[in-house]
């Protein structure tokens, strides 16, 4: 039986058994696992209610509105499942899954800046977009580099 120190217990992965984890792969695991707690919060929202989706982009009749029902439907089942990789991957696939994180979220951040700056948006409307967008592009970044510190 392992018997460790209570702070060299708070070092080691969950579970305590695990090899010790530094402050910056805590804040690496903690940023991979709110993303993928988003991620999975966000699509389910897409999937199960589309319309308040579609009434933030200001479309005041969103069952009027099939394609962009379909199109959260289809993007939500995506989004459920890439959420549920960053928190159950390990090794090489989850490496693969934090790479392609801080892109698909800064493609977010782009595409509602973007559609403000078009006036496709207004400034109320996309503001709090680009700031969850925003906010998902830090928690991904911050994820992706935490990751390659803890392995150099």
């Amino acid at each position: 039986m392992c018997t460790y120190s209570s702070d060299e217990f708070a070092r080691r992965e969950p579970g305590g058994g695990g090899p010790q984890v530094s402050a910056t792969g805590k804040l690496g695991t903690t940023a991979r696992i709110a993303l993928g707690g988003v991620r999975i919060a966000a699509g389910t929202t897409g999937l199960l209610a589309p319309a308040m989706i579609i009434s933030r982009f200001g479309d005041s009749n969103p069952a009027a509105n099939p394609a962009a029902i379909y199109g959260l439907r289809l993007f939500g089942i995506r989004t459920v499942l890439i959420g549920a990789d960053l928190i159950r991957l390990r090794g090489r696939d989850l490496d693969r899954a934090l790479w392609a994180a801080p892109i698909i979220h800064a493609s977010d951040t782009a595409t509602v800046l973007a559609l403000q700056r078009n006036k496709q948006l207004s400034p109320e409307r996309a503001r709090p977009l680009a700031l969850i967008s925003g906010v998902n592009t830090l928690l991904a970044v911050t994820a992706y580099l935490a990751s390659r510190r803890s392995r150099s």
